[in-house]
């Protein structure tokens, strides 16, 4: 095959210590890409694991030159793994999925249907899943309700990794952090259309969970970026301006009221708590206008000396 020839279908697998999963999940994905009867290639991203899953990976190429193997130095993390795959796929769909098995490979038809039919990003939507409730899927519930209320993208699992998307979708978007489960909400800022899939969600057979509490609150960190990033990243004053100015208000407010108490009533103010709050209201909101104004010229900067677009051209009609 040649290795610049675009193709059909790339399947992007962040994959770390399954080395009990690889061979299941290979043959079987395997067996349901080749029968769609389209250009394939699936693509692994090691990211760092310590046991055999390179080894087998390896193995397996030997039966399925459609295989590639991205290998990092250490563990990245996920949502590095997902960029590196982004940025080495071919294909003009791409579609990503978990490797412990607990993503069926037999869905992935049912999300090319949605993106043939002209969506642009269509999301699993585990609807019966096989994890424990209090531990996993409680917290997902309520993450989920938040992200949507946020992000004002609403899907009923932001978490679930089987995903397809249109490649310029993923192609045109930074990664970091934890941001991999946030790629709806920020492919939104171009418009796109997203459609929501039901899909069978396995119970772990093999291997263990790589999740733990700090992961939940790194999530909820990168919420509070891609927030901001959605609503101000072009805009930071507006965002600044909105806390800076009340709070200046509020001070002078307050300053001019004991002000005309100073001078009309003669009511002595060294012993008045409310002043120093009007002096810290007042330089609070002079800050905060301050960092919205040097926010402004970071984005101007970075907008013109990286030629980075403030748009996204779907199409022209000529």
């Amino acid at each position: 095959m040649n290795k610049t020839e675009l193709l059909d279908l790339s399947v992007v697998l962040p994959i770390y210590n399954e080395e009990e999963n690889v061979e299941p999940l290979c043959e079987e994905l395997s067996e349901v890409l080749n029968g769609l009867n389209k250009s394939y290639e699936i693509i692994f991203v090691d990211d760092g694991s310590k046991d055999k899953t390179v080894e087998l990976l390896i193995e397996f190429k030997k039966k399925n030159d459609n295989i590639k193997i991205i290998r990092f130095r250490r563990n990245f993390g996920q949502t590095a793994a997902m960029s590196a795959g982004f940025d080495h796929a071919r294909g003009s769909t791409i579609v990503t999925m978990d490797a412990d098995r607990q993503n069926d490979p037999h869905d992935i038809p049912k999300l090319l249907e949605k993106i043939e039919n002209g969506y642009d990003l269509v999301s699993g939507w585990r609807h019966a899943r096989k994890d424990a409730f209090i531990a996993r899927k409680l917290p997902s519930i309520i993450a989920n309700k938040i992200i949507s209320y946020t992000t004002d993208v609403n899907l009923h699992d932001y978490g679930c990794t089987l995903k397809a998307f249109r490649s310029e979708v993923v192609k045109n978007i930074a990664l970091y952090g934890e941001m991999h489960r946030f790629i709806p909400a920020i492919a939104s800022w171009m418009g796109v259309t997203i459609a929501e899939v039901k899909v069978n969600h396995r119970p772990r057979v093999a291997g263990s969970s790589k999740y733990g509490i700090s992961r939940t609150i790194r999530v909820v960190l990168d919420l509070v970026t891609v927030k901001f990033l959605l609503s101000y990243s072009a805009r930071p004053l507006q965002f600044f301006g909105l806390i800076g100015i009340p709070c200046g208000v509020v001070g002078f407010g307050i300053a001019i009221y004991l002000t005309i108490q100073r001078l009309f009533f003669d009511t002595p103010l060294s012993d008045r708590p409310l002043l120093l709050l009007a002096v810290l209201l007042i330089f609070t909101g002079l800050q905060f206008v301050m960092f919205g104004l040097l926010g402004e010229l970071q984005t101007r900067t970075y907008h013109e000396t990286q030629s980075k677009p403030i748009y996204v051209i779907r199409e022209i009609l000529e």
